[in-house]
């Protein structure tokens, strides 16, 4: 069974609501809130939004996420003190690129230093 779907049941369960009662107020048949609840079902956002209502729960909790500590894949990493403000924006823009344009990005940026490292030092300035 899947975290959202144990707390699913154990909300509807303290409600003291039938599945068929949720399904009523969700908008959806019995037959899938049954499935949804055991696990063998995802909701779609819409869904999700009105069981999260009907059963008067937080969405953050019935997707485990601990809403005093946001998890680590959502925190923007520090910058590094010492890190020029050209690069941080840079780091920021890439942030933004799909991965192929990150692929892109890669190898532009390892043919500039391939190529400033075959300059003699006079000329790499």
């Amino acid at each position: 069974m899947t975290h959202l779907a144990a707390v699913v049941r154990e909300a509807r369960k303290k409600a003291e609501l039938t599945q068929a009662d949720v399904a009523d107020r969700v908008g959806i048949v019995t037959e899938v809130f049954g499935r949804l609840e055991r696990g063998y079902l995802l909701p779609s956002v819409a869904t999700f939004r009105r069981l999260c209502r009907a059963l008067r729960l937080d969405a953050n909790i019935v997707l485990g996420l601990d809403v005093e500590k946001a998890p680590s894949w959502l925190k923007e990493p520090e910058p590094e003190a010492d890190d020029p403000p050209e690069l941080r924006r840079l780091v920021r823009t890439i942030r933004r690129m799909d991965a192929a344009q990150v692929s892109v990005m890669l190898s532009t940026a390892n043919a500039l230093v391939r190529h400033t490292a075959q300059q003699p030092d006079d000329q790499a300035e």
